[in-house]
């Protein structure tokens, strides 16, 4: 359980600081959290930390506020945080390796992966990732249906061999993509049972370049 005065005694020591040593009273950390006096005696009569409050300071000040409750160190934060890689999930963008498919849009969820596991899926040390599913099985057998790509958007040069992600007119599609002498644009499958497509250069934007897939989550 939090003690109420350990907590207030470190707040006073932050505000006596910023008023270069002077001391700080129960009435002055009230009035820093924004609580009248009244209500912040009752809460310290009964243990009740004012946590809204409190995290509203910490933000409003750039404070740890792991650090005010639990005594951890930033520094130490910073090393457990990276250990995790975070990747912004689309779970309804399908981008077909068969037809047509939806494009991005702003509803995803954001998936915190123990960046161990990320560095055997993503071996590009690629940092700015994000996941789609794959819709169809035309890249079978390198993606299967329904599996999950993680997406490099700042590859875009096709010039590099490897699988992207490319927004169409016609939609979504994960392809290997070549230019051809001509300047036509050929999106090639890996599954022989499909032929490759040709279409024109402004009818195509490279989202980014498949650097890993896994088969679900």
């Amino acid at each position: 359980m939090y003690e109420f005065k350990l907590v207030i005694e470190k707040l006073k020591d932050i505000i006596s600081a910023e008023k270069s040593g002077t001391k700080v009273f129960d009435k002055d950390v009230a009035c820093a959290l924004a609580i009248p006096q009244t209500t912040f005696a009752t809460m310290k009569k009964r243990n009740s930390i004012p946590f809204k409050e409190i995290m509203e300071f910490c933000a409003m000040k750039k404070l740890s506020i792991n650090w005010l409750f639990f005594d951890q160190a930033v520094d130490m934060l910073t090393v457990e945080t990276d250990k995790y890689f975070k990747v912004r999930y689309f779970a309804d963008v399908r981008a077909s390796a068969g037809g047509g498919a939806f494009i991005f849009d702003e509803n995803y969820e954001v998936l915190t992966i123990d960046r161990r596991i990320m560095e055997n899926v993503v071996p590009f040390g690629s940092k700015e990732i994000e996941a789609i599913n794959v819709d169809g099985e035309s890249m079978e057998p390198t993606l299967q249906d329904g599996s999950i790509v993680f997406i490099d958007r700042e590859q875009t040069n096709i010039n590099k061999d490897g699988i992207y992600v490319a927004s169409t007119t016609a939609g979504l599609f994960i392809k290997r993509i070549r230019q051809r002498a001509d300047g036509m644009i050929e999106l090639i499958s890996d599954n022989k049972a499909y032929t490759p497509e040709t279409i024109l250069p402004e009818e195509i934007q490279i989202v980014g370049r498949v650097v890993g897939n896994i088969e679900s989550l």
